[in-house]
């Protein structure tokens, strides 16, 4: 018999801006169970943002993601053995996921700053289409345009 499906861990809230989304990436930038640091770090960004932006930071944050947020990826099929890449669009919940790990990837790449201003001037960046995590959305979107011939592959036999 099958071992039943665990049911994802339901997360909390972040206590200042009250957003499950916020909680999120204070989880992703977290390191070695650091989560008041990585706390400490998302909310002096969100400050810096506000600073520098004069807008709510929060509104910047959904923004950044909701552009961020691939909506076409790539996933290797074997046929006859060939291997294609075959494009597939990309679930709600990947999408939150890919768009925070970019974010967070480019504002680690980025040197000569405090992790929240890297990670403040990324979202910002982002916010406007523009950035290293921008770029990477960009990169993923051209090689699902590329692969388009490949698409009748995704119906076909398994869900992968």
């Amino acid at each position: 018999m099958r071992r039943p499906v665990k049911k994802p861990t339901r997360l909390k809230p972040d206590h200042k801006y009250n957003s499950i989304k916020v909680e999120k990436l204070i989880n992703y930038l977290m390191e070695r169970g650091k989560k008041n640091a990585a706390r400490d770090i998302v909310y002096k960004a969100f400050d810096l943002m506000a600073e520098k932006t004069k807008k709510e930071p929060l509104e910047i944050y959904e923004e950044a993601l909701k552009i961020i947020g691939p909506l076409m990826e790539i996933r290797s099929k074997r046929v006859g053995g060939a291997n294609y890449q075959v494009p597939h669009e990309v679930r709600p919940e990947r999408r939150l996921a890919l768009a925070l790990r970019w974010i967070i990837e480019a504002a680690r790449a980025r040197k000569g700053m405090p992790i929240s201003a890297r990670l403040a001037e990324e979202l910002v960046l982002a916010s406007k289409n523009e950035g290293e995590a921008a770029k990477k959305k960009e990169n993923v979107h051209k090689m699902a345009e590329a692969n388009r011939a490949f698409a009748h592959f995704a119906w076909s036999g398994s869900r992968k």
